[in-house]
């Protein structure tokens, strides 16, 4: 049998391919960034040809880097950036626009309007969703009504929809020489189009947002036997490595945390926060700003539900210190920059920049730094936003604990932003618990190996991953109650100053 297992993680701001081998360990990754395209205030945008490209790019030097062969790897998974758009041509492969990306707030009026007349409760109770600029059925509907020609080419079923899983999923099986359409239920229950009891496409949400059925993917398990189709990419993945784990980025990294028991929650800390309690087979519909979303489908099993918490802006918050405000010349100098300090000095910095997601859900917000002096410095403002990470964060745990009556014990963490020392000790100190990393902070391409290696035999059970987990690192808190509160409700406060900003009709 083969000894590997690869996995495409399509993030929000790169590309990487990583492989790993039995005991979950990474043997070889190679990642590339692409364009962030942003026309206009509140537009976010992605080519995705460069993503298919990049894609292509990552897998090829990886594998060189390992000095493997396709017959190394004995499956393939994939996990992306959830919510992003992409619309294009099933004859000629090519877009009718660019992605458009999670993170955009256009599609504002349509979700205002989706509240205005009823029709977001039933979103709310057959998606789990509440109407929002975050998911796609918005970015679909404004595509059809935008681009030239869209609209009528989905009516003939040349124009089809995906998630970007689902386009590097059509070109690696073929793309226009009999490419396969699907997705799998973590992303298709992010459209505001899936019936969450179904698993299926629901014709009445499809009517709301005007979107023809033909366009849409078939929805298939997170983790699949009978696979997506096999790489027919021309290189080291020709035709021979079947396709079998597709997830969502952050249910794939929910695997990847090994977070199987009903209870177990974990933080992901990347582009944005995306928190995720496990429920079991229990659909648990949120009464405090969360989400209910798909978990994980593996093969015939039950799928298994979450309730999840979305933060749109952490890590781009300190990518904004770096490329807009220029005080930072890499992230992780925002850590050093920061234990300049010993406090905020009295600046809260919420980074709403597309509104605000969990558990305020408020489009009008915008981003504000507040409490500023004269005594204050860059040091401050860098300090503010690690502050802010964690305080976004704080507002999902006490959402969840609302909806769950689920105490955290212990928060398990991943992403880019866990290897900043200091942001994970503030994050300790804010929630009052203590703060867990793995070994492989990776955990998102890890989900999706997982996943995609379940399917094969390559790791016979869940049991069998979980010994493969593994800390690296534990931060315990160290304010006082008091001091806790005191920061959070002034958190409060200044998330206040960002409401009522934008008028949304």
């Amino acid at each position: 049998m083969a000894d590997f297992v690869g996995a495409v993680d399509q993030g929000t701001t790169s590309t990487r391919f990583m492989i790993f081998d039995h005991g979950g360990n990474e043997v070889a990754r190679h990642q590339l960034e692409h364009e962030q395209i942003l026309p206009q205030a509140g537009w976010v945008e992605h080519n995705p040809i460069e993503i298919a490209e990049r894609t292509t790019s990552v897998i090829r030097t990886a594998m060189q880097k390992a000095n493997l062969q396709a017959t190394d790897l004995a499956a393939l998974g994939i996990t992306n950036q959830r919510e992003t758009t992409v619309v294009w041509d099933r004859r000629t492969g090519r877009p009718y626009y660019n992605a458009i990306v999670w993170q955009d707030t256009r599609t504002d009026r349509i979700a205002s309007a989706l509240d205005r007349d009823g029709r977001g409760d039933v979103i709310r109770r057959k998606a789990g969703l509440p109407p929002a600029t975050y998911f796609s059925g918005g970015k679909i509907q404004w595509i059809l009504e935008n681009v030239d020609g869209v609209r009528e080419a989905a009516e003939r079923g040349d124009a089809i929809f995906g998630n970007t899983d689902s386009w590097l999923l059509w070109h690696m099986t073929g793309g226009v020489d009999g490419g396969n359409h699907i997705t799998d239920v973590t992303n298709a229950s992010r459209t505001m189009l899936m019936n969450l009891e179904t698993l299926d496409w629901d014709d009445e949400l499809l009517g709301f947002f005007g979107i023809p059925r033909q366009m849409l993917p078939e929805i298939r398990p997170s983790s699949d036997p009978n696979t997506y189709g096999v790489a027919r990419w021309p290189g080291p993945l020709g035709g021979e490595v079947p396709l079998t784990g597709d997830l969502g980025d952050q249910q794939a990294a929910t695997v990847g945390q090994v977070c199987f028991n009903v209870g177990e929650a974990k933080n992901t800390y990347g582009t944005g926060n995306f928190m995720l309690l496990n429920t079991g087979t229990e659909l648990v519909r949120s009464e405090n700003g969360l989400l209910t979303t798909v978990c994980y489908k593996f093969g015939d099993a039950a799928p298994v539900y979450a309730l999840e918490g979305s933060i749109a802006v952490t890590g781009s918050a300190v990518q904004w210190l770096r490329d807009q405000l220029h005080i930072i010349k890499s992230a992780d100098e925002s850590e050093t920059l920061a234990r300049q300090v010993q406090d905020n000095g009295g600046v809260y910095f919420v980074p709403a920049f597309s509104g605000l997601f969990a558990p305020y859900w408020r489009s009008d917000a915008r981003g504000a730094i507040v409490g500023l002096s004269r005594y204050n410095t860059d040091a401050h403002i860098a300090r503010a936003t690690l502050e802010s990470i964690c305080y976004q964060t704080r507002d999902v745990v006490d959402a969840m604990a609302q909806d769950s009556g689920v105490t955290l014990d212990v928060l398990k963490v991943d992403g880019g932003i866990t290897v900043n020392n200091l942001c994970m000790q503030i994050q300790a100190d804010v929630l009052g618990v203590p703060v867990s990393r793995p070994v492989v902070a990776e955990t998102t391409a890890l989900g999706a190996a997982y996943a995609a290696g379940l399917a094969v035999g390559f790791w016979k059970s869940t049991d069998e991953l979980r010994e493969n987990w593994n800390e690296s690192q534990r931060w315990q808190p160290a304010w006082s109650a008091e001091q806790r509160e005191d920061g959070y409700g002034r958190w409060k406060k200044a998330v206040q100053r960002t409401l009522d900003w934008v008028d949304v009709d």
